[in-house]
């Protein structure tokens, strides 16, 4: 009898030219339910051997292991349980905003497979937080004690100088469900969204989001912590601002990074001048010089969750040499599949992470 942990490689190679065939976003579709599949059925030793324990206390809060899925994957939160049984320390469903919406048109998800990358527009196409925090409550992860992050933005067609509001009823609705929330104002999707990256613009919207996080632990008897999700695009005068901000205001961390505008990397491939954000493999080098200028700004008072470009153990461990303390993982998961969430978490852990 073949054991189920030799199979998992196989199984997901097999899965994964069977996927590439197919177009990015049915693919993705495909695939989150497939795992759902796979776990309701009793199969999930299929997905691969289990991650190591490796427990790290970062915001309050004890990960098994420093090894994270980014937001964006499971965007409704659809594979919560799924997902988990690959062996992340730690998952982090959305993008979600107040009200449903389709995002971007069609075709908006692209591989550039000679380059380990993908670009996306989607534009925070999600079913609403109401549909998510469904989801999160059918879960079995959260209730036995998985380390869920919750993201949340705001809608496409929300002012911008409203954009406030949207975070605030987000927060409020998923606040005693997370095991904490990340603010993304970092997606180049969604027209004048990095323009909350600004000074007063960022300002006001942690000034508002700490008080409300104030009142909403009262009234749970729970402190959820807040992360800022950042992007990778900014000048070493943006990323001191955001940390005076972020240290200012006491967030409780800080993700970093967002997907790139940079096409640098990509030149000349197909699909290469398609508009959105770059993740994968060249966006790395560019992630990891954005969290050593932030580990240095923030002298170590506001965590780093390290993510972009991640295709490796040694990759993840670079995020943790910069100065983050957590990692999480996107593209990477896409072109290894389960062997990159066991691969990294070991090799943090032989780090002594």
């Amino acid at each position: 009898m073949v054991h189920c942990g030799k199979i998992a490689p196989m199984l997901y190679s097999l899965a994964r030219k069977i996927f590439f065939s197919l177009d990015a976003e049915k693919a993705h579709g495909i695939g989150l339910n497939g795992l759902a599949a796979l776990h309701a059925a009793g199969l999930s030793c299929l997905m691969g051997k289990k991650a190591p324990e490796c427990p790290v206390e970062v915001m309050g809060l004890r990960f098994p292991n420093p090894v994270g899925l980014a937001a964006g994957l499971d965007k409704n939160g659809e594979c919560i349980d799924g997902m988990a049984a690959m062996g992340f320390g730690f998952l982090e469903v959305g993008t979600v905003t107040p009200r449903p919406q389709p995002g971007n048109p069609k075709p908006r998800l692209f591989r550039i497979e000679e380059k380990q990358a993908i670009i996306n527009r989607m534009g925070f196409n999600n079913e609403g937080v109401d549909h998510l925090l469904q989801n999160v409550a059918l879960a079995q992860f959260p209730k036995c004690g998985g380390i869920l992050g919750i993201n949340i933005g705001k809608n496409f067609d929300t002012p911008i100088e409203k954009a406030a509001d949207d975070y605030l009823i987000c927060l409020e609705k998923v606040y005693a469900a997370a095991s904490y929330v990340t603010v993304n104002i970092s997606s180049p999707n969604t027209k004048n969204l990095r323009d909350l990256q600004r000074d007063d613009a960022l300002d006001d919207l942690l000034r508002q989001l700490k008080a409300a996080q104030a009142r909403l632990a009262e009234k749970h008897g729970k402190h959820t912590p807040l992360a800022l999700k950042i992007a990778p695009d900014l000048d070493d005068a943006q990323i001191q601002a955001i940390a005076d901000l972020l240290r200012q205001h006491r967030m409780d961390g800080v993700i970093a990074t967002n997907t790139t505008l940079s096409r640098n990397g990509v030149e000349g491939c197909r699909y290469g001048n398609e508009a959105g954000g770059l993740s994968g493999a060249p966006v790395r080098e560019l992630s990891t010089q954005v969290i050593r200028k932030l580990a240095t700004a923030l002298q170590g008072e506001v965590p780093i969750i390290g993510v972009g470009g991640i295709l490796s153990g040694a990759d993840a461990a670079e995020k943790i040499e910069a100065g983050a303390k957590l990692v999480q993982i996107y593209s990477g998961f896409i072109y290894r599949g389960p062997d990159l969430v066991r691969e990294a978490a070991e090799t943090l852990c032989r780090m002594g992470r």
